[in-house]
């Protein structure tokens, strides 16, 4: 078996090989895997929630509160926003992603030196998912790196590490601001988020997705149906298109406008909120045009916070749904499981 999946679709471009290894054939084993899936038409014609950055930081209170009200009604019915507007460069988008090939076209004993080890190293470069449970392979290979509150990055390529570095600073501001209109939108004040999780010493994490051309893309898959643990995790993406989202029992084709981020809820959203605010499923299918590449940044509490529904959030009438766990255990359960859509959030549900 090749070591990674970029070696493999290489290897089948070279020798014009159009079939996967039968360790790549995705089994549906999901019961909403066989949902109907959009086309193209109709899922531009879907109006996905989009939310103007602008607006949420603006000092024309209507303009905020706007915002404001937009994204409480993400996160409560879709789990799943556009953020336009945000400020963020595009010269430091497509830096971030010609350093994030670069790093795919190192040499592999230069990437080698980061495989394997425990679900929680600070840097681990693989394939897949989980290679020690999975029945079937993914057709994605990544590299996952803490970022905050410690830096960690590769060595090589040169300035990898300063363009990663200058845009987790970024993303960790639009997701503090995102978290206060959060806190407003629950009722709350705008820094109540902030304080329940101390947001300024939280963890979070970078992982880069790296889904070369695929001969046969309608029998692989990237990434299955899952949620994401943390809070929020916001997304970047080359030019290829390939994330579906599920809602109202059918899987939903993002076309992201131009320099725009996708933003899903994650689990620990859901459980801080006592579920009023759902993680969102999503899964990452691949194509056979080109080299899609997503970077995305998930924020969670502090790795060793024990973590549950906030107080402010339940009731006589509205018991505690799920148990108080630690942040680093909850991830550790997901890691070391097979991806199969909120199983790793049923392990706390009360």
């Amino acid at each position: 078996m090749f070591s990674s999946v970029k070696k493999l679709a290489e290897s089948s471009i070279s020798s014009v090989v159009e079939s996967i290894p039968s360790e790549y054939v995705y089994g549906k084993n999901n019961s909403n895997e066989d949902s109907i899936i959009l086309g193209d038409e109709e899922a531009q014609n879907t109006t996905i929630p989009t939310i103007d950055f602008s607006q949420l930081i603006s000092s024309n209170p209507v303009d905020r509160s706007k915002a404001i009200q937009q994204l409480g009604y993400a996160c409560s019915h879709w789990g799943f926003f556009m953020l336009i507007n945000h400020g963020v460069s595009e010269t430091l988008r497509e830096e971030l992603l010609r350093a994030s090939q670069s790093f795919y076209d190192l040499p592999e004993e230069d990437r080698k030196q980061y495989e394997g080890g425990n679900v929680l190293d600070p840097i681990r470069c693989g394939t897949s998912f989980n290679l020690n449970v999975e029945k079937n392979l993914l057709w994605r290979d990544y590299l996952k790196r803490h970022v905050h509150p410690h830096f960690h990055a590769p060595s090589k390529p040169i300035d990898f590490s300063t363009i990663i570095e200058t845009y987790c600073k970024k993303s960790r501001e639009l997701i503090g601001e995102l978290l206060k209109g959060i806190s407003i939108s629950l009722g709350q004040e705008e820094n109540y988020i902030h304080e329940v999780i101390n947001c300024e010493s939280g963890f979070q994490i970078c992982i880069i997705n790296f889904y070369p051309p695929c001969p046969k893309p309608e029998l692989a898959m990237g990434l299955p149906p899952h949620s994401d643990h943390g809070f929020l995790t916001l997304l970047l993406q080359n030019e290829l298109e390939g994330l579906q989202v599920f809602h109202n029992c059918k899987w939903i084709p993002i076309h992201p406008l131009p320099n725009s981020f996708l933003v899903n809820t994650g689990d620990h959203l859901e459980i801080l909120t006592n579920g009023k605010y759902k993680s969102n499923v999503h899964r990452a299918i691949v194509n056979n045009k080109g080299t899609r590449i997503t970077i995305a940044t998930a924020h969670g509490p502090q790795l060793d916070d024990t973590f549950g529904p906030a107080t402010e959030m339940t009731s006589d009438h509205n018991p505690p749904s799920y148990r108080a766990t630690k942040y680093r255990d909850y991830i550790n359960l997901q890691q070391s499981n097979e991806l199969d859509k909120k199983t790793c959030l049923d392990h706390v549900r009360i």
